[in-house]
């Protein structure tokens, strides 16, 4: 399965290469996929993939509250031993 010209797989792989560029846009405080996909110069489509992988793992959480555009902001969770 091809995302935007780059196989699924491909885009799924990057995610732990991506982890510390995502956490680091995520220290100034909650941001939303697109903002975080602006914030690490990458598609919002991937940064999609990679913001589900690290939710699904423990690393983000979304915030409670959706933004007036109906996007739930992520934060970085704190990890022991991380």
């Amino acid at each position: 399965m091809n995302v935007e010209g780059r196989d699924l797989r491909e885009v799924i792989r990057e995610e732990p290469l991506r982890r510390r560029e995502i956490l680091k846009a995520l220290e100034g405080g909650a941001r939303t996929v697109p903002e975080i996909a602006a914030a690490i110069g990458a598609p919002t489509h991937e940064a999609m993939y990679w913001v589900m992988g690290m939710r699904k793992y423990g690393w983000v959480a979304e915030v409670n509250e959706p933004t007036d555009d109906g996007l739930y902001p992520y934060r970085a969770v704190e990890r022991r031993g991380a």
